[in-house]
């Protein structure tokens, strides 16, 4: 089992919770660099939003 797949397990039923934590903790970041790497950061969260959604991602999301 991946270490993924264990993060997945304990997240399942909180994924909202999840979602915000990914929110609060990239706006943080942006406020701690200024915005500098705002795009960089919004794609991260992006990705870790697909990951942490109830469906996997497909091949075209990877």
């Amino acid at each position: 089992m991946s270490m993924l797949d264990k993060l997945k397990g304990l997240l399942k039923g909180h994924e909202d919770t999840a979602r915000q934590g990914v929110e609060k903790a990239g706006d943080a970041f942006d406020a701690k660099t200024g915005n500098k790497y705002q795009s960089q950061t919004d794609t991260v969260q992006q990705k870790l939003n697909e990951q942490i959604g109830n469906q996997p991602p497909t091949d075209e999301q990877r």
